[in-house]
């Protein structure tokens, strides 16, 4: 049987085992289907509940991380790096958006490894819709499930644009293969979405015990960022076009931003954005994440609960970590983005007319804690000095010499915090969502709405953080030449509604570079086409990988439908462009 939605939701259903899935989710559930007297049992039940959340580690690799940094190459913030266009040629189609093929084994295994999610979460939410009364858990852990199987279809919507929604668990064998991926518009699928996150938040508490379990402030967070997607209209047939925002989407993004909801979880950012991304268990699940993968070290397995998602992204550093295969390069323009004018404020509109050098030009201190720049020391050890060699490029140059600074972990840290098996894993979290990420949702609802003192409060208070964000990089100045400067805007200031919005895409950038956010922002903003032609452009000097690159409109904003996944879909499933 092709792998298509069908074989996929009944294998899923019928397989109920796994790993442990986070520091705190170890037990392992039976195989096979429960008994009558195990759904009685609460503590078989919630073992499917740690079946579901086991997949989201278990499922991904290094081709198909669900961090999708695979898929931000798209956008103008990286490369896709590895020794040449060659090396993993499928994502390098992407970052040029020439020659996708409906076929390619990466579009097709992302779709599976997400729709094998929400199979192994259906399994769940059936199992504990029949379990007792005397699981005192039932309803919260259907409000974690539910938030489970949001993410996975938010994610394939992300991607793929138009999806079939599996909401039911009774379904028969037959009533999987009419499901369709046109059942729902692109508006109505939002609101598939916001309503298992509804339900979520009515029921998830304030705080959990257990970090990898959402809060109501998670669930929050997850409906603002629907709700702010959903607020770009994109419902003309066979069209990505926006043709308009909507403003009562918009104040439902306001609703779920109120710092009320947060506070009472505890939740702010961090005093340095760089305590975000460090593996030691002192920093992970801070104040800042509001809902993260777990990963874990020293679980009893041979490598433990490794974010293996990450693998392909480890620098190659001779006699080092050498089998590290370097992809996810910071491009040139991403590092222009994080100059700033001789008031500390970004340079929206030209930033890329020079290239940046750290040691003539003013500089965000976000900076050196997204990117790894030659000159300076590799995730803060000065023992590992970047240069323009192939330790640092294994292309020689036709991809930089950047390193993402984000996902990696220091070379100290090697049989601790960073693992070697068949590729470099770590011990880190993901964050999924941040607060950080929430104040700039708040601040983009603002601009658009036409209240941009309150959109540049916002901003500032990201603005401020960045600029004492320097506990790692406070010698960078005095010893390599390094020029910070960052101040907030003016908030007395009357902005417009194009100024203030241009200020808050641009923080977005800085803000969450690397994060796989930006090619997710362009789509929704409608701006894709017009950034990346520019950015092309741009960069053929000095990328020559851009050469023929070019961005189709009505195209290439989603991945297409796989073929397998149309080809078994006995007429159901619709391309989502003409073009493909």
């Amino acid at each position: 049987m092709k792998n298509n939605i069908i074989s996929i939701i009944l294998a899923g259903a019928a397989i109920i085992s796994a790993s442990s899935c986070s520091k705190f989710l170890s037990e392992q559930v039976p195989q096979g289907q429960l008994t009558d007297n195990q759904i009685n049992n609460p503590a078989y039940v919630d073992n499917m509940v740690t079946s579901a959340y086991a997949i989201f580690t278990s499922a991904e690799d290094i081709n198909s991380s669900f961090s999708l940094w695979n898929f931000d190459v798209r956008s103008d913030d990286a490369y896709k790096g590895g020794s040449s266009p060659s090396d993993g040629n499928v994502f390098h189609q992407l970052e040029v958006e020439k020659g996708i093929d409906t076929g390619a084994w990466n579009i097709n295994g992302i779709w599976e490894r997400f729709y094998n999610a929400i199979s192994r979460v259906n399994s769940a939410i059936a199992a504990v819709e029949k379990s007792s009364d005397s699981f005192e858990l039932k309803n919260q852990r259907l409000g974690e499930l539910r938030f489970l199987r949001a993410y996975a279809h938010f994610q394939l919507k992300r991607l793929f644009k138009q999806i079939p929604f599996v909401t039911r668990t009774d379904y028969t064998y037959a009533q999987y293969g009419e499901i369709s991926n046109t059942e729902f518009t692109n508006d109505e699928g939002w609101l598939e979405i916001i309503k298992d996150l509804e339900y979520a938040y009515g029921v998830l508490p304030a705080t959990q015990a257990d970090k990898g379990r959402p809060t109501k402030a998670a669930c929050a967070a997850f409906l603002a960022k629907v709700f702010l997607y959903k607020a770009y209209h994109q419902d003309t047939e066979m069209s990505n076009a926006i043709t308009e925002i909507r403003e009562v989407d918009l104040r439902m993004v306001l609703d779920y931003t109120d710092p009320l909801i947060y506070s009472e979880g505890g939740y702010d950012l961090e005093k340095d954005i760089h305590n975000n991304f460090r593996p030691e268990e002192q920093y992970e699940n801070g104040c800042e994440s509001l809902w993260a993968i777990q990963y874990s070290r020293n679980d009893g397995s041979t490598y433990g609960n490794l974010n293996w998602g990450y693998g392909l992204i480890v620098p190659n550093i001779t006699e080092v970590t050498d089998g590290g295969c370097d992809f996810y390069k910071p491009s040139q323009n991403l590092v222009n983005a994080f100059r700033t004018d001789e008031e500390g404020y970004p340079l929206i509109n030209d930033f890329n007319k020079e290239n940046l050098d750290y040691t003539k030009h003013n500089t965000d201190p976000r900076l050196y804690l997204t990117v790894g720049m030659p000159g300076l020391p590799y995730m803060f050890n000065e023992n590992f000095i970047m240069d323009r060699s192939s330790s640092w490029s294994r292309s020689g140059g036709t991809y930089g010499y950047y390193v993402t600074l984000k996902h990696n972990v220091d070379p100290a840290l090697i049989g601790s915090y960073l693992i070697h098996g068949s590729y470099w894993a770590s011990s880190m979290n993901r964050i999924v969502f941040r607060y950080a990420d929430v104040i700039l949702m708040r601040a983009e609802a603002y601009a658009q709405l036409g209240e941009g003192k309150k959109a540049i409060a916002g901003v500032n208070k990201i603005r401020n953080r960045a600029a004492a964000s320097t506990q790692t990089i406070a010698n960078y100045p005095s010893k390599y030449g390094v020029k910070f400067y960052c101040r907030p805007y003016d908030e007395q200031k009357n902005y417009t509604r194009e100024e203030a919005f241009n200020i808050v895409k641009m923080e977005r950038r800085l803000e969450l570079a690397m994060e796989s956010e930006r090619f997710f922002d362009l789509v929704r903003w409608g701006e894709a086409k017009s950034t990346l032609d520019k950015y092309f452009a741009e960069e053929i000097e000095s990328c020559n990988i851009y050469t023929e690159a070019d961005f189709t409109a009505d195209k290439n904003e989603y991945l297409p439908i796989p073929f397998s996944q149309i080809s078994a879909a006995n007429g159901h499933y619709k391309q989502n462009s003409t073009q493909w």
